[in-house]
């Protein structure tokens, strides 16, 4: 999955269009900015951002504003993450491009030291986002790692879910169509409630939010060990036809 990135610091131009290569535009509709702010200017951050996320809800194709929790870091500043969703790319690069927003972006020179956004998507964010009441806890990990991880979790439930199915003969007297959307709906139950929680549980040294770093050892450990995993199931899934 492609992803596009920008830094841009407040001692520059602080359009995110101009910080993108010359006619290029964000190709998805949903978008992760993350600030750089002092940690004594907070409350003021808030308040201007919220004067910003405005000006994306009276845009066309807004759908909604997600606030993450602040990563504390050193020197006395606090990492903001907000992920803007749109309807459509075309309605996202609009907003991005508004002269209102770039008002806005110019007013907050003095609050946030530096910003840089993060256009991506692959639908399987919201498996490893930790939710505490209205907001999330953290972002997803990187594409490949959800990739990895939903295999995983998908293989054992499908190859479990179809022999019980034909051992006992259910479903067998139904249509192709019908039965294949029981199916799915089945196994998209017990996947996001019991077995993607599973995952991420025990393998939540490693599925980190892109954002943060994994040391090299829990990289190796956790990518091994779920190639591992799947390579034994195969084999097992092989040997009881």
């Amino acid at each position: 999955m492609v992803q596009q990135t920008a830094l841009v610091s407040k001692s520059a131009s602080i359009s995110l269009i101009e910080a993108l290569p010359e006619g290029e535009n964000v190709g998805y509709s949903s978008v992760v900015i993350e600030y750089t702010v002092p940690r004594q200017k907070g409350w003021a951050f808030r308040r201007w951002h919220t004067q910003l996320i405005n000006t994306a809800r009276r845009s066309e194709g807004f759908v909604r504003a997600d606030r993450h929790r602040p990563l504390s870091c050193k020197d006395g500043v606090l990492k903001w993450y907000w992920v803007v969703h749109f309807d459509q790319p075309e309605h996202l690069n609009q907003w991005l491009a508004s002269k209102q927003r770039e008002e806005i972006l110019h007013k907050g020179r003095d609050i946030f030291e530096s910003y840089r956004f993060k256009s991506f998507t692959t639908g399987l964010e919201g498996w490893f986002s930790k939710r505490s009441g209205t907001e999330f806890d953290s972002l997803g990990p990187p594409a490949w790692k959800q990739i990895l991880s939903v295999v995983l979790a998908l293989y054992p439930v499908i190859m479990v879910q179809d022999r019980i199915f034909g051992y006992f003969g259910i479903l067998e007297d139904w249509s192709m169509a019908s039965a294949m959307a029981v199916n799915l709906l089945i196994t998209s139950c017990i996947l996001t409630f019991v077995v993607m929680p599973f995952v991420v549980k025990v393998f939540g040294f490693w599925l980190q939010p892109a954002h943060q770093d994994v040391a090299v050892r829990a990289e190796v450990v956790g990518t091994v060990s779920t190639l591992l995993a799947m390579g034994a199931m195969v084999l097992f899934f092989n040997l009881v036809g």
